[in-house]
Order: structure tokens, then sequence, then C-alpha cells
């Protein structure tokens, strides 16, 4: 009876600590990271102010915790995030995505793309319709018709610097980027051509 007991209380304590989940994120705790080790290349609230950098305000936080569990897991490689990766705690890097999610894109961070008409056109029937004769869904299918994303697996690409873009799409299609689900990303952008990227890129650069 008493081992009934024991195990039914053991049970009960069990199962209220899985329903409390794992920790609330604090932004705030978030921030003193992003003014410390984030400021330099993403800026304090994710905008950034250079290409070679994303903007990172406004992405989910899912989608951002989750990539920097690949930096710190070597599962994504870049040199100066790998390394700055590794100096944020495991714990804290729900707040920094908490932070970062809670912030937005400085407008106007990205400009509007300089690039000819027909060139957006074709980033444009890229992005809504894809090419069904190469085998190329449409963008919007899996980053929204705004750019905004799907959590975890799909991120914000609206207002992202449109050279960023086009970077880890041939990334992508030189698999020099390899963490993306089921290799998905990686199959789309070997189907599309440099000027393919440029002109995807620049629509979603304008997209808000």
């Amino acid at each position: 009876m008493i081992r009934t007991l024991v195990l039914a209380a053991f049970l009960t304590a069990s199962f209220n600590v899985a329903a409390q989940g794992a920790p609330k994120a604090d932004p705030e705790k978030g921030k003193v990271f992003a003014e410390t080790i984030c400021v330099a290349c993403h800026g304090v609230d994710g905008t950034s102010p250079l290409a070679n950098f994303p903007h990172i305000a406004g992405q989910s936080p899912e989608y951002l915790k989750k990539q920097f569990e690949h930096f710190k897991k070597g599962l994504r490689t870049e040199p100066q995030m790998t390394a700055m990766a590794a100096t944020v705690p495991d714990e804290e890097v729900a707040n920094v995505a908490a932070w970062f999610a809670q912030q937005q894109i400085k407008t106007p961070a990205t400009p509007a793309p300089d690039k000819s008409a027909e060139v957006i056109a074709r980033g444009q029937k890229l992005w809504r319709a894809g090419d069904l004769a190469k085998g190329i869904p449409a963008c919007a299918a899996c980053h929204g018709a705004s750019g905004h994303g799907l959590p975890v697996q799909y991120p914000r690409l609206a207002g992202q610097f449109p050279e960023y873009i086009e970077l880890q799409l041939k990334n992508f299609r030189n698999e020099i980027r390899t963490n993306d689900p089921e290799g998905m990303m990686q199959a789309i952008a070997a189907k599309l051509s440099d000027k393919e990227i440029e002109a995807v890129s620049h629509y979603a650069a304008g997209l808000r």
C-alpha cells in the first residue's frame, strides 16, 4: 500500500513538472547579451548595419533559437557566429531569441531593390508561383505571401538584405549550408540559376 502511494506521488510530481514545461524565456535577460555580444553585427535591436550580417529583428523566436543551437553544435558554420554562439550559455539562448523576436527592423533598414522592373517581376513570379517546369515550388508556400515566414523551420525574409538572401541560397546550392530540414532548400536552390537567385532575393527584400 505504502509503495503504491509513493509511486502515485512520484508520478503526480513528474506529471506536474512536465506540464510546467521549460522556463519561460526572459527577453530582458536576452537584451544583456544583445548589448554586449550581438550588437556589433546585428545591432542591439536586431537591425544589422551591414549586408553580410542579417537583420534578425522580428524573426520568430523558434527559428532564432534553432539556428543559434545549430551554430553551437556545429550543424551550421560561419566563422563569426560559431565563435559568438559559443560564448552564450545554453540556458540563455531562448532569452536572446525572445529579445530579438520582439524587436522590429528599423525602416528603411533595407533600401528598396535597385533592380529593373523585369528583374523584380521575375522574382515575384518565382515567389508566388515557382516554376513548375523546373520543379521549383513557390517561395510563398513556406515563407508566406508577405515573406513573414512560419515559426521554427521557415524564416522571415521580408525586408532582409538581398545580398544576404543571395548568399544563403548559393550556400544551399553549393552544399556549404546543409542545416535545412530534409535538405529541402538545398534541393530547391540546386535548380535556381544565378539570375533567378538574384531576382527572388531582391523581390523578398522589398516585401513588408
